[in-house]
């Protein structure tokens, strides 16, 4: 039996589109996979486009280096079309190549990415990590594809099959440690080109999925709308394999980290017996943390926590689907706040369907209000997969069949929206105004005197500093 050698890549955004951090942390998702599949002997390896600065020619040279049996892509909307490219340039230089897609856009549009790239031959839908050892198991035996679960795929004559969908992994302890050193890469963590982390960093998984609604968000699809946590002892164990290997600061990309209170407490109180010395950030909605839960998340060592705010205004916020209250905000910030977090960040979203001018100021001017150190300022946008799309699409303000490859934002689309360069003009003002009160300059500079953590952040980006602004400056702009 042959031994089939795989190739993963996390390409680049497209062309255009701002990119924010999409360098500024590992891979999880197909470094999950490549584990899998090293675990079991096969030959793999990794390059993460953004976080290496390849360009579609110099990633096709690498592909042409490394000489995969099957070459993996983890697409996301916004980088499918350089996908597409990668994916030409490939078959161009090995047409014995099997190349798959996988990750959110090829799982919600699996049809439509074979029918526009035909050099993609499977889509791996949803959570990869069996369906990518099954299908390498398959490979290596000349086997049949329609007996794994959870593919799209091409046959000889042009017709496209697809598979039953594979159930959700319940028990994700069961799931082997990613091998980031397959990354190749160190990460630091850089958001618009700031870095906020000082010391080794690495991301990392305490569950997965999201039981919310939230309409402007694709996660509940994904993951069918079931949140399933890792054990206390099983990310313990990862946290201290990873302290071996020299990483000091971590970020859980979880979509809900602060889900359960008591397992965050749990943790917490745990890993202090640890000792391990290290610094985490993690997000947390609005109305299931106390100021208890923070404090233990403090003494754990947390030291930024992100807070999905979003608006300002309730009419807003039940549009939403966020079932939380503009009072919930101010609650857990000042909860956070005197809990003794570093670093609270705001994310704020402004510009739905029928959002007035007056409730995106009222957003806006809350977020000065509000005791938070960094405001996200975004303009909503509506991924595919979401319940946003599809009510857009109800309504005729986008079409499946040529808006599905494109990066969304409801006032571009959205005849009843406040505009889309008055939108992005109202956010930079404001975002210009909440650093330059002489208040928050007071407040930032002696909270800053404080900490060590807030200290070292701003010796480690004095250098490149006017760089970040002028960066932010784009971003918030929307060019």
């Amino acid at each position: 039996m042959k031994t089939l050698k795989v190739s993963f890549i996390q390409p680049k955004l497209s062309e255009g589109l701002l990119d924010m951090c999409s360098n500024a942390w590992p891979p999880l998702g197909i470094l999950y996979c490549a584990t899998m599949l090293a675990n079991e002997g096969v030959e793999v390896s990794i390059l993460d486009q953004a976080a290496e600065g390849y360009s579609t020619k110099e990633t096709a040279s690498w592909i042409k280096k490394e000489d995969p049996d099957l070459l993996g892509l983890s697409v996301l909307g916004s980088s499918s079309k350089e996908a597409g490219r990668i994916s030409e340039l490939s078959k161009e230089e090995n047409q014995d190549m099997l190349i798959a897609a996988g990750n959110y856009q090829p799982t919600f549009n699996p049809n439509r990415m074979l029918r526009k790239y035909k050099d993609i031959d499977i889509i791996v839908r949803g959570e990869g990590e069996y369906t990518c050892l099954e299908l390498m198991r398959c490979l290596e035996k000349n086997g049949d594809l329609k007996t794994i679960d959870g593919i799209t795929f091409r046959r000889n004559a042009g017709k496209i099959v697809s598979t039953p969908d594979r159930p959700l992994i319940k028990d994700i302890d069961i799931l082997p440690f990613p091998h980031r050193q397959l990354a190749n890469c160190e990460y630091a963590s850089r958001i618009f080109g700031m870095k906020t982390a000082t010391k080794r960093f690495t991301s990392m998984l305490s569950s997965r999925g999201c039981p919310f609604h939230c309409t402007f968000c694709s996660c509940r699809k994904f993951a069918q709308g079931v949140w399933r946590p890792r054990s206390i002892t099983n990310i313990l164990e990862e946290l201290e394999y990873l302290v071996s290997e020299g990483y000091r600061e971590f970020l859980f990309v979880d979509d809900n980290f602060t889900l359960n209170p008591h397992r965050v407490i749990e943790f917490c109180r745990a890993l202090k017996k640890k000792r391990l010395k290290i610094e985490w950030f993690c997000d947390s909605r609005v109305d299931n943390c106390g100021f208890d839960t923070f404090r233990e998340m403090v003494k754990a060592g947390c030291r930024v926590v992100y807070f999905g705010i979003e608006s300002a205004n309730q009419r807003i916020l039940d549009y939403y689907k966020k079932n939380i209250t503009p009072q919930q905000s101010i609650v857990a910030t000042r909860n956070a706040r005197k809990a003794g977090v570093d670093i609270i960040v705001g994310s704020f979203i402004v510009g739905a369907p029928d959002e007035s001018r007056q409730e995106i100021q009222n957003t806006l001017n809350f977020a000065q209000k509000i005791d938070i150190d960094v405001p996200s300022f975004n303009i909503l946008g509506a991924p595919v997969g979401s319940p946003l799309w599809n009510e857009l699409q109800t309504k005729g303000y986008i079409l499946d069949e040529r808006d599905w490859e494109e990066n969304i934002l409801v006032p571009q689309v959205c005849p009843t929206a406040v505009p889309f360069k008055e939108v992005g003009s109202l956010i930079l003002t404001h975002f210009k105004a909440f650093y330059l009160r002489p208040r928050r300059l007071i407040a930032e500079a002696i909270r800053t005197a404080t900490s060590s953590f807030r200290f070292n952040l701003l010796l480690n980006n004095l250098p490149g500093l006017g760089q970040t602004l002028e960066t932010v400056r784009q971003g918030v702009q929307f060019k």
